[in-house]
């Protein structure tokens, strides 16, 4: 006969930090903070990637370099993709 293999599975409750204290009710809540936050960093990356392609669209003019300023304006437009792409997962969660 094989023995019997148990596997314990951590909950929030047994998590150090931010999540201690945390009970089964509420654990739904908790993850859905964790969600916002991660929605939060989306959010700052594509207006830091936005913001560089400024910058880069900017020296490109500044130095008459058609490369990186098409490059600047190529960052700037992904940014703004993944931006409203960002606002529509808002748009379904709300």
């Amino acid at each position: 006969m094989l023995p019997t293999i148990t596997r314990t599975v951590a909950t929030p409750i047994d998590w150090p930090g931010r999540f201690a204290g945390i009970n089964h009710r509420n654990r739904s809540l908790a993850h859905d903070d964790v969600e916002d936050a991660m929605g939060l960093d989306d959010k700052i990356d594509n207006k830091s990637e936005e913001l560089g392609g400024k910058v880069k669209e900017g020296v490109g003019k500044a130095t008459d370099n058609e490369r990186l300023e098409a490059e600047g304006q190529a960052d700037q437009t992904s940014s703004n993709i993944k931006q409203a792409g960002e606002d529509i997962k808002d748009a379904f969660k709300s």
